[in-house]
């Protein structure tokens, strides 16, 4: 027995560090995602920027996020979760000296696109790569530990921002694109030590492979028991066939709108507009300087690491669907409070930035204890084997279609209905996430991935996945 128990732990302590690694990818998509936003009004300065322009910037790296989650999700299938995070490191690594460099808002715009390449790569590549490498009873932490990385790399480049920020030299945000080539480089040397996934494996023919690597990672008495119910549903796939139409197919159209569905709801309640243009908000709010408004933002983001990591403590023992609904509710609530913040910011006075910053750190902590790693875990949970590349490519798309459309609107939505009007409209979407969540979002606590497809081929309904 006493043999046993420390097989498991040593068993848990490479996972871990296994799963540290490959989330570097993570913390790469949150510093390259949140680098933006201490960045712009240095380079809108600099170069005399209209409001459109900036938008344009600001959106091509999700543009660029979602030409690599549409045309990736089959290649990680055909050639495996490591090579194609590997491939994403190096372009992480490239698009940080391309847009630290760039000479023009053209080429500044053509660099964040080829950035977000990496970004939409690793959306769905690390925390896949991580479902399938977790134990059944970590999975849900270790996936959030993703979540986890992205919330560090976005504090990362808030404290870059800060560090090279520069009243006096408007050239200043070139550093803090600058910084991101050391975790590139870091995700690149460490994914050459780690193993391709068991599952992979199995499904390319390589079981004794995928066996040996599976021992090492999960507890003793599951390892058999796991590599059948591979192997079943390997065969049930190849019954099947392998066409990636066959994600469209009737019993798998559930899981499917789950994914888009969920990630609507994580990026309309305008998530990214907090994460992008928080200075932008901040000095609206009334915040006198560039410096001062970057400085109000670095709460933003230890808050969302913090309670990032209050999420991955407690979303195995309270499950998906609570803290989805703890969540949203509380996500809608802070918006609202946002919205009459602003609506009364003259009467307000000085007052008016702190109420500002009180509750988008309000609003922060509501989603970091539920949409932003449930969005992820749960695109990475529900789909089967053999199309689970497909399936969360096709979420990753729609997270950064969705992310698209909100960032490249924000500013001319301000223009247009004023903050209150903007922060309202994202409210009425939590309301809706809510309603939809209560039919939609599955309780996957506790259960394997081969169990859940076993789910979706019974007909068996979101809502009573137990």
């Amino acid at each position: 027995m006493t043999n046993n128990n420390t097989k498991i732990k040593q068993n848990k302590s490479l996972v871990i560090v296994i799963a540290a690694i490959a989330a570097t990818g993570g913390l790469l998509f949150g510093f390259d995602t949140g680098v933006i936003s201490g960045a712009i009004p240095f380079f809108k300065d600099f170069w005399a920027l209209t409001d459109k322009q900036v938008e344009w910037i600001a959106t091509a790296g999700l543009i660029g996020a979602i030409i690599g989650a549409a045309f990736s999700g089959r290649i990680t299938d055909l050639i495996g979760r490591k090579k194609v995070i590997i491939a994403a490191a190096v372009i992480f690594g490239i698009g940080a000296l391309w847009t630290g460099w760039a000479d023009t808002p053209t080429s500044l715009f053509a660099g964040r696109l080829f950035l977000g390449l990496a970004i939409g790569v690793s959306s769905y590549a690390v925390p896949m790569y991580i479902a399938e490498i977790s134990p059944t009873k970590q999975r849900g932490a270790l996936v959030s530990a993703f979540q986890l990385l992205i919330t560090i790399g976005i504090l990362v480049s808030y404290l870059s921002d800060l560090g090279f920020a520069d009243e006096n030299d408007m050239e200043s945000w070139r550093p803090m694109f600058l910084v991101g080539v050391i975790p590139a480089i870091i995700l690149f040397i460490g994914m050459f030590t780690l193993p391709e996934t068991p599952r992979f494996l199995i499904g390319k023919g390589r079981e004794e492979q995928g066996r040996r690597i599976l021992k090492r990672l999960e507890e003793p008495e599951l390892v058999e028991p796991a590599i059948d119910k591979m192997k079943k549903e390997i065969a049930l796939d190849a019954e099947a066939g392998k066409s990636w139409k066959d994600i469209f197919a009737p019993w798998l159209r559930t899981p499917l709108f789950i994914a888009i569905g969920i990630m609507f709801v994580q990026q309309f309640v305008g998530i990214n507009t907090v994460i992008y243009y928080s200075p932008v908000i901040f000095e609206n709010a009334g915040f006198a300087s560039k410096t001062a408004a970057i400085a109000a933002s670095v709460s933003v983001g230890a808050v969302n690491v913090l309670f990032t990591i209050v999420a991955m403590t407690v979303i195995d023992r309270v499950g998906r669907r609570k803290l989805y609904f703890i969540g949203t509710a509380g996500i809608a609530f802070a918006l609202v409070a946002l919205a009459i913040s602003f609506a009364f910011q003259e009467s307000l006075g000085d007052m008016a930035k702190w109420f500002t910053v009180g509750f988008v750190l309000l609003y922060i902590i509501f989603f970091a204890v539920s949409l932003g790693p449930l969005g992820w875990l749960i695109i990475s949970e529900i789909f089967p084997l053999k199309l689970r590349g497909v399936g969360m490519s096709i979420g990753a798309l729609s997270n950064w279609l969705f992310n698209a459309i909100v960032t490249f609107t924000f500013l001319s939505l301000i223009n247009f209905l004023t903050a209150t009007g903007a922060f309202l409209l994202y409210a009425v979407v939590g309301v809706v996430g809510l309603i939809w969540g209560y039919r939609y979002i599955p309780e996957t606590k506790g259960i394997t991935l081969e169990e859940i497809e076993e789910h979706w081929r019974k007909g068996t309904k979101p809502i009573d996945i137990k």
